[in-house]
């Protein structure tokens, strides 16, 4: 079945699965290198315990980074998939070249913090020499060479909103591949490979990126052919430019909420270094299961988008429908693995000093996984159908609103007390309980005045 056919008619339940798979092994394999980078770098033979700290510190500007990356893309995808299923290949045209004109305007902000910025950044958490200097290290290359994250994100999306999701997941695979061979190399040394420690760790994760960067615009470039690629469709267009945030923008805050809400833990944590680092291994396991989440949000935006520019009342509730129901399973099997196996993930990450907190933190948090798969689900079914503000609202307060102040609270009352900081880790499932009742208010409100109306 052609590929803009597959997006009118193949049945949606099908559809979600065969376009969610790839997207789910994609974001899975996104989150593994930040996972592999900390379980080399734990196990290295001087200071593994340093170098977790500062892989921890610099997680939220990594996050960042990406959060740029994909918010720009999933406005592109939804808009992109829009403008297909309206049949407007023109704009369509427009819609990607402006979307590779941001990319460009991305990689520069994130090259002037990358040399300007970190130090600054990294001093604001922690006082300690070693893991200052290793922090600053590994973030600086990321930053200086992020344009492999950021155009893999763009590219990815392009590819995603065609129904060709299978090929995003082949240059993650590649990246994830590269990075997890060169890695132990980079990081201790191994033949005719210099020992670079932490910075060995950046060097892989960027090279991993840049490849797979280079592989998605290849299939770009050759399998996207519902519209043309020339250069000219790149001049900024401020009414396209307009659409892709007014899409892309919540999506941009959901993400840079989360980099927000680690830092924020990171300071509210900065009395005890190991519940600091705890905290920043945990959710590097975290991000692998809610990846998940975001995978198959990926399939429902597209798919509802589509739907929604045919005006296609049935496709969208099929959306709608198994969306949230295939986000529950895998929610559900997310907390077996969390719970079942703490010990081995901790094992994995060599964590020493930060075990009992990791694993404790381990078998709270992942409680609120159920919840907050639903939340994602319901922010890419609003984000399909122009439901941007209610999007941001379930960000604000999952990331920012609820659980700060909350968290904040619980370490005031457990200072004194380091037995009971397990207390802070119970913000996490109160507050994805409460955003998911708010997020079911505003599906039933978006279902009666976007979905019903149509004829």
């Amino acid at each position: 079945m052609a590929e803009g056919n597959k997006m009118k008619e193949m049945p949606v339940k099908k559809l979600m699965i065969q376009m969610g798979i790839p997207m789910i092994l994609s974001m899975a394999l996104q989150a593994v290198y930040n996972i592999v980078d900390s379980a080399f770098v734990g196990n290295m033979k001087v200071g593994s315990e340093s170098a977790l700290n500062a892989l921890t510190l610099v997680f939220p500007v990594q996050m960042l980074m990406v959060a740029i990356g994909i918010g720009t893309g999933v406005g592109t995808n939804a808009l992109l998939a829009r403008t297909l299923g309206q049949g407007n290949k023109e704009k369509a045209a427009k819609v990607a070249g402006n979307s590779l004109f941001l990319g460009a305007i991305i990689y520069l902000v994130c090259l002037l913090f990358g040399i300007f910025g970190v130090k600054a950044y990294i001093s604001s958490q922690t006082v300690d020499a070693e893991v200052l200097s290793m922090g600053i290290g590994y973030l600086r290359i990321c930053c200086v060479v992020s344009f492999g994250i950021i155009f893999f994100s763009l590219f990815e999306k392009l590819l995603q909103a065609t129904g060709r999701s299978l090929y995003s997941t082949i240059g993650q695979v590649e990246g994830a591949v590269i990075n997890i061979i060169l890695d132990p190399s980079m990081i201790y040394g191994i033949g005719p490979v210099p020992e670079m420690g932490v910075e060995g760790a950046a060097w892989a994760t960027v090279i991993g990126q840049v490849a797979s960067a280079v592989l998605l615009l290849m299939f770009h470039l050759k399998l996207n052919k519902e519209f043309d690629h020339d250069v000219k469709f790149m001049k900024p267009d401020a009414g396209i430019i307009k659409e892709i945030y007014a899409i892309g923008l919540p999506a941009i805050i959901a993400q840079a909420l989360m980099s927000v809400m680690v830092y924020v833990m990171n300071l509210i944590l900065k009395f005890n270094p190991s519940a600091q680092t705890a905290y920043g291994l945990f959710y590097k396991v975290q991000q692998f299961v809610l990846f998940l989440a975001f995978g198959l949000r990926d399939a429902i935006t597209p798919i509802l988008a589509f739907s929604y520019g045919m005006r296609n009342k049935k496709r969208i509730n099929d959306g709608i429908r198994y969306g949230i129901l295939y986000t529950i399973v895998l929610m559900v099997f997310g907390i077996a693995i969390t719970e079942i196996f703490p010990n081995a993930f901790a094992t994995l990450f060599n964590a020493g000093a930060s075990r009992t907190y990791f694993i404790g933190a381990m078998r709270i948090i992942s409680i609120s996984f159920l919840f907050a798969g639903i939340n994602i689900a319901y922010q890419g079914i609003y984000q399909a159908l122009d439901g941007g503000m209610e999007s941001l609202v379930i960000s604000l307060l999952r990331q920012f609103i609820i659980i700060l102040p909350l968290a904040g609270i619980f370490s005031v009352l457990v200072q004194k007390d380091v037995a009971g900081i397990s207390l802070i880790w119970w913000a996490f499932p109160i507050t994805e309980a409460v955003s998911c009742a708010v997020g079911y208010v505003f599906l039933k409100k978006i279902k009666k005045t976007k979905v019903k109306i149509l004829k």
